[in-house]
């Protein structure tokens, strides 16, 4: 009750905001008529979806790996890429290694419900830190397996606290964590999670790549001049 007390707060914060502030107006616009858009997108699909999110551009360079990896394995599948955030979502939206590119809904129980209907992912993979409870509970309910990728704790977080019970059972949903490092499967195993091995970071696996890749900034090529 109090966490979904929480979210609406904030969503109404958010909206006063966007009165003021141009991101937190592509925040809230961007999440206008955002079930219409979808209903149009995966009406005549019949492809299994696979269903990656981001909070942000950063948490996307730890998943791009991820999917670039994957994509020449799931023959016939389709990548849904969804983004909490508008710098991550502006940034990355015409980005071809998704088939469809979208907002995540605001984490009210009947969004989340009406998202996974009409999305029917076969798979979830969450970068990082996104752990919200109603999405994650709706993925359970179709008994969606859910992965975390790149995921880090810290002895801080709500998670460990006597008071954090929901966000607690939120991550109790997750089929597997692939985890940065030992102390998190340490925290993890804490609270009873022990399906979660380490698997580093895979934002480095996006630093290698840019290095095999051939980058050309045309002021400094001009400026040099061939010499």
């Amino acid at each position: 009750m109090f966490y979904n007390l929480l979210v609406y707060m904030l969503i109404g914060a958010a909206k006063l905001a966007a009165l003021f502030n141009h991101k937190a107006r592509q925040f809230v616009n961007g999440r206008v008529k955002l079930f219409l858009r979808l209903h149009d997108a995966f009406k005549n699909n019949t492809s299994p979806v696979i269903w990656f999110h981001c909070a942000s551009l950063g948490e996307f360079e730890q998943g791009r790996p991820i999917m670039e990896a994957l994509r020449p394995q799931l023959s016939g599948c389709k990548i849904l890429l969804t983004f909490f955030s508008p710098s991550g979502y502006e940034v990355r939206k015409n980005y071809s290694g998704a088939d469809y590119i979208f907002y995540i809904p605001y984490d009210v129980a009947s969004h989340t419900k009406k998202f996974v209907a009409v999305v029917k992912p076969v798979l979830a993979v969450f970068i990082k830190y996104e752990f919200w409870p109603n999405i994650l509970q709706a993925l359970k309910e179709q008994q969606v397996p859910i992965v975390s990728a790149s995921s880090i704790f810290r002895g801080n977080q709500i998670f460990f606290k006597p008071y954090g019970t929901r966000q607690k059972n939120a991550l109790k949903t997750i089929e597997y964590f692939f985890v940065q490092n030992q102390a998190s499967i340490y925290l993890l195993n804490k609270i009873g999670i022990n399906n979660a091995s380490v698997s580093g970071d895979t934002r480095f696996d996006r630093v290698i790549q840019l290095t095999q890749g051939k980058q050309e900034n045309l002021i400094v090529k001009k400026f040099k001049n061939d010499q």
